[in-house]
């Protein structure tokens, strides 16, 4: 074989072996998520997050992934919650390990679903837990919690439409508890992994004045995420705690956006929320200044075994086929307004 010859084999190869790698989806990004001031923006126009919970998918079959990703398209939603790290169900589909080293089948999967998401315009909520398995050590030191940062950033990274919730309700004092401390050297790893990565960490309950200083100021979070409380008042409350929030954060001389990333959902407690309930938290965080909200759906608590687990536990039944009809309403009254 001549020198030519080899020449052109070699370039051959290179590009063979570059294309494996960096298929078509990962480096044509279309759907990129941003922050102007209080707002969220897709591909550079405000946009408001209207999501649903989607935690157990990395144990979804694909099938089920994509015909669940269509009614989401079809129901208006534009954003869904992952979870990381999940131990829902009867198995453990986290795409981390207990140290933060990625377990390839589960992070391939999140890398698929985020691919999925991106051709079809849906931001995607990547969220990290803080002891959330059985044992409760799962990512239990800070070493720990980066190096899940530093996996999640380093499969997804290419992508631009999924932020990244350091730790899920980090200030509840059980195995979730993160110290502002930890979420800040957390946050500092974020910004020199991937500049531009939109970063928040999830509170457990209404923010106080305080708190919210330190994710400000000291984390200098993107946008908060309060979880606000799952009783029948909160529904109610909600647009006059989001001005509140938005008014506190001007006196800090920093305004970012509010994200209801998990709200009151039915079979959490004994009170179970209507559609009329879905329609006035929704409309309320929207007239009250919000940037984004959650269709939260889980476990069902008072049933034996938990049943049905609805978005925690997906390998049996697809998201859609276990919400019941209450849930099914609601989401059809907000769609239909939301096409106005």
């Amino acid at each position: 074989m001549s020198r030519k010859h080899i020449f052109v084999f070699c370039i051959l190869l290179f590009s063979c072996r570059l294309y494996a790698q960096t298929d078509n989806r990962s480096i044509h990004t279309k759907t990129r998520l941003g922050v102007s001031a209080s707002v969220f923006t897709i591909n550079g126009k405000p946009a408001f997050l209207y999501g649903i919970s989607y935690y157990g998918a990395l144990g979804a079959p694909d099938r089920s992934i994509e015909q669940d990703l269509a009614d989401i398209k079809r129901y208006k939603f534009n954003w869904i919650r992952v979870w990381v790290n999940w131990a829902g169900g009867d198995t453990d589909i986290s795409a981390v390990d207990d140290n933060g080293y990625q377990v390839n089948t589960y992070m391939d999967k999140l890398k698929w679903l985020v691919a999925q998401c991106d051709r079809r315009g849906i931001v995607v909520d990547i969220t990290l837990a803080h002891g959330n398995k059985k044992d409760g050590m799962s990512l239990k030191t800070l070493a720990a919690h980066q190096q899940a940062v530093r996996s999640v950033i380093s499969a997804l990274g290419s992508y631009g439409n999924w932020y990244l919730d350091l730790a899920n309700e980090h200030d509840v004092g059980d195995n979730r508890y993160v110290s502002f401390d930890d979420l800040k050297a957390l946050r500092e790893l974020c910004k020199t992994l991937k500049p531009g990565l939109l970063v928040t960490a999830s509170a457990g309950g209404d923010i106080s004045k305080a708190d919210l200083g330190a994710y400000l100021q000291k984390v200098e979070v993107d946008f908060i995420s309060p979880h606000r409380p799952r009783t029948p008042e909160s529904a109610m409350q909600t647009e006059a705690r989001t001005r509140e929030y938005i008014e506190q954060m001007k006196t800090y001389g920093r305004v970012i956006p509010v994200h209801y990333q998990e709200p009151f959902r039915r079979g959490y407690t004994n009170w179970q929320p209507e559609v009329k309930d879905y329609v006035a938290d929704l409309n309320g965080a929207i007239a009250g200044g919000a940037a984004g909200w959650c269709f939260h759906n889980g476990d069902q608590r008072a049933s034996e075994g938990n049943k049905p687990q609805r978005s925690f536990d997906m390998h049996e039944q697809r998201l859609f086929d276990q919400l019941d009809a209450v849930e099914l309403a609601a989401i059809k009254v907000i769609a239909n307004r939301l096409k106005r």
